[in-house]
């Protein structure tokens, strides 16, 4: 990434500049974050832990996606600065050192044949240019200053000789009258493209945290599958081992006591299931922080609900305001009335304009070359009027209108669309909040449940099948639970790429 890069991030937005991140930040906050260096069990694994914040932080810094989304940026960057300069002067040097000529050429003469004649010369040329292009009107003026130098050699015709001429400058313009301005439309439309792709840029970084969210919860979730149906193999295990003893002295029938050695064995095949979805979610999300060793995360759940409430009409200012959709519905349409324009400014009479005005002299010194030097002006007026095109200027203004209405219609209804959105997003948010807490309420509740059913069924008060009916219930309540978390923390970023605002600490993610 260039330093140009860097410094315009730092100064367009104000949240953390991924751009500016030292290559060696992942390695150095991986070691922070790494509590642990010791072996576990036999697969030589790093344990590290984190939380949600910091996932989203690894992702944002150095993930493959994230680097995608630097070149793109940086790719629009400098075609901004392309554009940038032509609209100033252009500066120009040519020089020829030598040009060296000794050979035998057919020449006309005077009596207009043609005759072999040996040539023997050099020429030796220097011109400073400057030019400027005219946003205003289309054309382009410039300014020249030069000299040249002949030196033709002696042989059995002529003699040595050396001439110069000068042009001490020459001022000119070119022109179209009636012809499409390229630059005028550029100036309105290429700083609209350069904005969108800066905040397509923070969208995409959004959306880095929005799939870190979602594979955060899919490692979290399979962790803790994996803790809860391994404290439920225990169980079924020490259930077995007691309902063997129950079954020995005659306290229990076989019936049921072949109902526990099931769910022994259920429990040992749904522990297998659970560490194998936990080691494929691993892997997920080690490829997509671009984490090469191999490593064991411990997650930590992010329970901590912010409390805000976010209105939905100040999420769809937000929206409008900062979101690149709103810049690029603008730039579409001016790409319509671009092609209208070109269309009409291409359809009839075409008309060019040039002319330069400048001083030259000629001489056999250098010192000469430079006095009383002689004007030199020239006007040249084109004219192209096309006389018959079977309708093919009229075809091309039709496309163009009828493409302006198709795209005017699509930026509506995409515009509706968009606010909609807004709109549906912000409601469901607040009723997730609301289930992560009724959700939270049900799970300790299940939790408490289990634990008085367990100690039930170990005094012989209640029956296996109302056991089982507990744990499944705790196990939903966990699920659910974990689940509307997730729902949350997942809309709560989907909601930042849809408005660029950060509603938990109050301000934009774009800087106005």
């Amino acid at each position: 990434m260039r330093p140009e890069i860097d410094a315009l991030y730092n100064e367009k937005y104000k949240m953390k500049n991924p751009l500016t991140v030292n290559p060696i930040f992942k390695t150095i906050l991986l070691l922070c974050l790494i509590t642990s260096t010791s072996l576990v069990g036999q697969n030589d694994l790093k344990i590290i832990r984190l939380n949600l914040d910091d996932v989203i932080d690894l992702a944002q810094s150095d993930a493959p996606d994230v680097q995608i989304s630097k070149t793109k940026l940086s790719n629009r960057y400098w075609f901004y600065q392309t554009y940038l300069s032509d609209y100033k002067p252009q500066i120009g040097l040519r020089a020829t050192f030598p040009n060296l000529n000794r050979s035998i050429q057919s020449i006309p003469l005077p009596d207009g044949t043609q005759a072999f004649v040996s040539r023997s010369f050099m020429e030796n040329s220097f011109g400073l240019s400057l030019s400027q292009e005219v946003a205003l009107t289309g054309g382009s003026v410039f300014a020249f200053t030069g000299l040249e130098r002949l030196d033709i050699f002696k042989n059995d015709l002529v003699d040595r000789s050396k001439s110069y001429l000068s042009t001490p400058f020459v001022i000119g313009f070119q022109q179209p009258v009636f012809g499409f301005n390229t630059l005028k439309w550029a100036k309105e439309i290429e700083p609209l493209r350069y904005e969108e792709a800066n905040r397509q840029f923070v969208e995409e970084l959004e959306d880095v945290a929005f799939q870190s969210t979602v594979l955060f919860f899919d490692v979290l979730i399979a962790q803790l599958n994996v803790q809860a149906l391994t404290k439920n193999k225990a169980d079924a295990d020490t259930l077995l081992a007691i309902s063997q003893g129950r079954f020995s002295v005659g306290r229990i029938a076989e019936t049921e006591l072949l109902q526990i050695e099931l769910s022994a064995m259920n429990a040992d095949a749904n522990l297998a299931s659970a560490k194998l979805q936990l080691q494929s979610n691993t892997e997920r999300l080690r490829n997509f922080l671009g984490i090469e060793q191999q490593v064991q995360f411990e997650l930590t759940p992010p329970e901590d609900i912010p409390v805000f409430l976010i209105d939905e009409d100040r999420a769809l200012v937000y929206a409008k305001k900062y979101r690149s959709e709103s810049i690029a519905f603008m730039r579409r349409l001016k790409e319509a009335e671009r092609e209208i324009a070109e269309a009409k400014a291409n359809r009839g009479l075409q008309m060019d304009i040039s002319g330069q005005f400048g001083l030259s002299q000629v001489a056999s010194t250098f010192s000469n070359a430079y006095e009383d030097p002689l004007s030199q002006q020239r006007l040249t007026i084109g004219l192209n009027i096309p006389i018959a095109d079977w309708g093919k200027a009229k075809a091309r203004m039709e496309v163009a209108k009828s493409n302006q209405q198709l795209e005017q219609m699509t930026v509506s209804q995409e515009r509706i669309s968009f606010e909609r959105e807004i709109s549906i997003k912000v409601q469901q948010f607040d009723l997730l909040r609301t289930q992560v807490e009724l959700a939270n309420r049900a799970y300790v509740v299940s939790e408490k449940r289990l634990d008085i059913t367990r100690k039930r069924y170990l005094i012989g008060k209640i029956a296996n099948i109302e056991l089982n009916l507990a744990i499944q219930e705790q196990d939903a309540a966990r699920r659910s639970y974990y689940s509307a978390l997730r729902a949350f923390w997942t809309a709560y970023y989907e909601l930042r790429r849809l408005t660029l605002y950060d509603f938990a600490e109050d301000k934009p993610l774009v800087k106005e």
